[in-house]
């Protein structure tokens, strides 16, 4: 397998992609349609399919402007730099880290009256309780993922990947990478701790005690890991260079090499995970409300849609009957056996404060060490 792989980039097929919905007036209202102009957006990679952008484009005259994001710190970093006046209109930010940028007002509460196509979402993701916060809806649901134990399945067995140890063994010692801190809230969860730390409100010595442990489990780990990475493109690139044959990662990346014919596979082990979900969220101060609230309701305005994110991403589209639209090895790449899924849990913000406060310098101690 070469670097070739990666650029055949082949998930959008078919120009067609939601046509009909994006030349439909349904979602050109409040007067909007038409306007010209621009919409800002910090993004995740291949999170705005090209068809939809360009179409959106042609069909409004808005100039849809992407600055590309990998982490989640860094972005909150500079929104918060740039108030009161931000330069970005819509960001992507995880349902868990919500708690973060509305504390700091970095947010906008979401108008969903000026949405017509919020219906779309299945209300699994766009009624729940971790998505309303002060009685407000913060942004849109788009696509969902977990946290996934990934290997190369010409080197690495389906036994052997049932188990986060796996990751850690002296036989795969500088053929893996992870994301230091999402993993080190997997290894909590693994170890039998509170990952999201709400169990230890109020007694932030024992959150203290935990963080310590992880600090120095990651830091007697730390010459077995090839690389701490930080995106998903990253990680994609490792696989096919066969510089790693392990790794933790988003199920989105790995998602995406599997349905490009890499020999790669993923698996929510033994211990269990965590997962997540991308919104869409309108910042404070947004320099072009009106543009931003056009391009969502664009964007949720059909399955197709959904189907073409979740294929563009490798992650799981939180639109009604999106599945519908896609190919049998597509759902393939997006799903997990049952007894996998049970061993899922979603991320909370409610202790994140505490949480992050500990966590950040541990990160950066191990970084050090």
């Amino acid at each position: 397998m070469t670097k070739l792989l990666m650029n055949r980039r082949r998930f959008l097929h078919g120009t067609a992609l939601g046509a009909a919905a994006l030349a439909s007036p349904a979602y050109l209202r409040h007067g909007m349609a038409q306007t010209g102009g621009e919409v800002n957006i910090w993004t995740y990679n291949n999170f705005v399919p090209e068809d939809f952008k360009a179409q959106f484009e042609a069909e409004t005259g808005i100039k849809v402007n992407i600055r590309l994001v990998d982490d989640q710190g860094k972005q909150f970093n500079l929104l918060a730099a740039e108030q009161p006046n931000p330069t970005v209109d819509i960001l992507t930010v995880a349902g868990h880290r919500y708690l973060q940028f509305i504390d700091s007002d970095l947010l906008a509460p979401m108008d969903t009256g000026r949405l017509s196509n919020w219906g779309n979402i299945n209300p699994v993701f766009s009624e729940s309780d971790w998505g309303t916060i002060n009685g407000e809806k913060w942004g849109a649901p788009i696509l969902s993922g977990a946290e996934v134990l990934a290997y190369n399945t010409e080197v690495v067995s389906e036994e052997e990947a049932l188990t986060w140890d796996t990751l850690f063994s002296d036989k795969y010692s500088q053929q893996n990478a992870y994301i230091l801190q999402d993993m080190m809230s997997v290894m909590m969860l693994a170890k039998g701790y509170d990952g999201n730390m709400v169990e230890y409100l109020g007694n932030e010595a024992e959150a203290a005690r935990i963080m310590t442990e992880m600090r120095d489990f990651f830091i007697a780990q730390k010459p077995k890991v090839r690389k701490y990475y930080d995106g998903g493109a990253e990680v994609q690139q490792m696989f096919v260079n066969q510089d790693i044959v392990l790794a933790h990662a988003w199920n989105g990346p790995i998602a995406t090499l599997i349905t490009d014919g890499f020999p790669v596979a993923m698996t929510i082990p033994k211990e269990g995970s965590y997962g997540f979900v991308y919104t869409l969220n309108i910042a404070k101060g947004a320099p072009n409300a009106d543009n931003a609230y056009l391009f969502l309701n664009a964007l949720l305005s059909s399955p197709e849609i959904g189907a073409n994110l979740s294929r563009s991403s490798g992650f799981i589209s939180t639109f009604k009957d999106a599945d519908k639209h896609l190919s049998e090895i597509e759902r393939k790449a997006t799903s997990f056996p049952e007894e996998q899924l049970a061993g899922l849990q979603f991320f909370r913000a409610e202790a994140n404060e505490m949480k992050y406060g500990l966590m950040d310098p541990a990160v950066e101690q191990i970084k050090a060490a």
